[in-house]
């Protein structure tokens, strides 16, 4: 027989209502279904909710990276630095470019890279730095900016776009950080660029895609920039789709050999109506959050603080550490909350235990500050579908296989 005392709450599953339904038939029988009009409207409405002069959507996080540190003529014989904590499309960018990989360690009892170890990687190669705003929580631009300050001297530009910055540039990759803030800034306004996810398991989804912005203080052409999005996003043709369909506008040319990274009407139809009405998302999740704890805090239980009092990130991620287990034990936890119906992750593995990264000639012993996060981690659900009652559950379930854990160590 079936335990229907059981619940299923899957890890992330995406919030579609009737609304995106409806628009994505509209774009449909609209006749436009590839970049069109939808997609331009998109970019505008995330501009204005970021509070950037210009936004430009792709089909994914990683295209908006591998483009941008393109267009900033970053390459062989570069340096771009990360995080060992974090997901493979944070470094794969780089190699994409053919940089090479700098990986820092984080900072003991922290999610973010250690910025000391950050000053000590940079050379005179170095040319971006990708800081990763991990579950949802901007990192210390502050202290970033700090560092990069006091390597200037170091810094040797390739072309006149890296000149115009004098200095290492910062790279956001913001995929879970769409609509926090820090400081009074949302995220999109402090990085010189930052690159957010429209992936099915985000906050805000399109099923797939991705969006880059800029800083409306660094003094660009935004209209250049932005044209230079379009033409490596799009083969290097010098008109899109839809200027190619005004009539007798069928010439175009292609100015080099670009890439395939546009973003559809069809991904931005659903991600305007998502917009529509994020700002109820993200007070739902601050709830769940918050409800997740009053609870879990008691217990001694660790969880990254997603709000204080100047900022507020995404709430993407309820990212949890339980003190005084192994590996072996957190994923003994996680199978058996999947016995109980509820699916757990882990954000993240450390890059260097992976098999390309130790392939590059990464070791994860030199990075002991990531595994030790990486080794008692567990990420909760957190999903604007989930009812106080599942938030409940979870704790429940939770709660009592860590304390079955624990009173098997207290009997060894």
């Amino acid at each position: 027989m079936t335990d229907t005392s059981i619940r299923n709450i899957p890890f992330s599953p995406p919030d579609i209502i009737d609304e995106e339904i409806e628009e994505v038939i509209k774009t449909m029988k609209s006749g436009w279904i590839t970049t069109g009009p939808r997609t331009k409207e998109f970019e505008k409405r995330i501009a204005e909710y970021v509070g950037t002069n210009k936004a430009v959507c792709l089909n994914s996080a990683t295209a908006s990276m591998e483009l941008t540190l393109r267009i900033l003529g970053i390459g062989p014989g570069d340096e771009v630095i990360t995080s060992a904590y974090t997901y493979t499309s944070t470094a794969s960018v780089i190699d994409h470019i053919g940089a090479r990989i700098v990986l820092v360690d984080t900072a003991p009892n922290s999610f973010e890279m250690d910025y000391t170890k950050l000053a000590e990687a940079i050379t005179e190669k170095t040319k971006a730095i990708i800081p990763v705003d991990i579950a949802g929580k901007m990192c210390d631009y502050d202290t970033i900016y700090k560092v990069l300050e006091s390597k200037k001297e170091l810094f040797n530009a390739n072309n006149g776009l890296q000149e115009y910055f004098n200095r290492i540039i910062v790279m956001a990759d913001a995929a879970h950080a769409f609509g926090a803030e820090r400081k009074g800034l949302n995220c999109g306004q402090v990085a010189d660029f930052t690159c957010f996810s429209f992936h099915a398991v985000k906050n805000l989804t399109t099923a797939e895609g991705g969006a880059v912005v800029w800083r409306n203080d660094n003094g660009f052409d935004d209209e250049w920039l932005y044209k230079q999005y379009m033409l490596y996003s799009l083969h290097g043709q010098s008109k899109d789709a839809l200027a190619k369909s005004q009539k007798g506008a069928w010439e175009y040319d292609i100015v080099f050999p670009g890439y395939k990274f546009n973003m559809t009407d069809l991904m931005a139809s659903i991600g305007l109506t998502q917009l529509n009405r994020y700002e109820v998302l993200l007070k739902r999740r601050k709830k769940i959050i918050e409800k997740y704890d009053n609870t879990l805090e008691p217990l001694g239980i660790r969880s990254l603080q997603h709000h204080g009092n100047n900022f507020n990130s995404s709430g993407h991620l309820y990212i949890v550490r339980i003190p005084g287990i192994d590996q072996e034990e957190r994923n003994n936890i996680i199978m058996k909350m999947a016995e109980a119906g509820v699916t757990c992750n882990v954000h993240y593995k450390p890059l260097p235990m992976f098999t390309a990264y130790k392939n590059f000639g990464f070791d994860i012993n030199d990075f002991p500050n990531s595994f030790d996060m990486y080794k008692n981690e567990i990420t909760l659900p957190l999903h604007t579908l989930l009812s106080n009652e599942d938030v409940d559950y979870v704790v429940e379930k939770f709660t009592m296989i860590v304390q079955e854990i624990y009173s098997k160590q207290n009997k060894k």
